[in-house]
């Protein structure tokens, strides 16, 4: 595969970034998740400015280089599910997009749900000692939980839109002229 040096480059920085906004992470315990998505949407920005191909390697380098660099090991975890996330959504985008018949914003807003369902509500029923301390919880807290998740989960969507409709283009405009 040849690898354009603009291509190489920008992904390297862009890389770099998402790095240390996992490595801030652990540092800054306040801003983690703000942190971790930033670093996450790095991986979109990839996909929309050099394809699929080029995202699914940066996303695979990113997460390399976050277990050797980050000192929180579960936050590099956390962030390689945000990661997947943005990866199979644009991914779907994609394959929507070449399909002009289906009405594309119901169909996509329930890939997002079910992608993203798929891969928190085992880790909540499976995982809850590693993930509340040892402690086993009711029923009734972990139905709040998973609710909580799909509130956070169309928050982190819609700041995912914004960052690349609004912020992304003003900075592309500089970058790439």
């Amino acid at each position: 595969m040849h690898v354009k040096p603009k291509t190489m480059a920008f992904g390297g920085l862009l890389l770099a970034l998402s790095v240390v906004c996992m490595a801030l992470g652990s540092v800054i315990e306040t801003n983690t998740l703000f942190l971790l998505a930033a670093a996450s949407y790095f991986v979109g920005i990839v996909i929309r400015e050099f394809g699929m191909r080029v995202g699914a390697a940066f996303y695979v380098a990113d997460v390399l280089l976050g277990f050797m660099t980050a000192p929180n090991k579960f936050y590099v975890i956390s962030f390689a599910a945000m990661g997947f996330y943005i990866l199979i959504i644009e991914a779907a985008w994609r394959l929507m997009a070449k399909d002009h018949r289906m009405q594309k914003t119901v169909i996509f807003w329930v890939i997002k749900y079910i992608v993203f369902n798929i891969m928190f509500v085992p880790m909540i029923f499976f995982f809850q000692e590693v993930l509340f301390g040892g402690k086993s919880l009711s029923g009734m807290f972990l139905v709040g939980i998973v609710a909580a998740g799909q509130i956070g989960l169309f928050i982190y969507d819609r700041a995912y839109d914004y960052v690349q409709a609004h912020i992304w283009t003003k900075f592309r405009g500089r970058m790439f002229r």
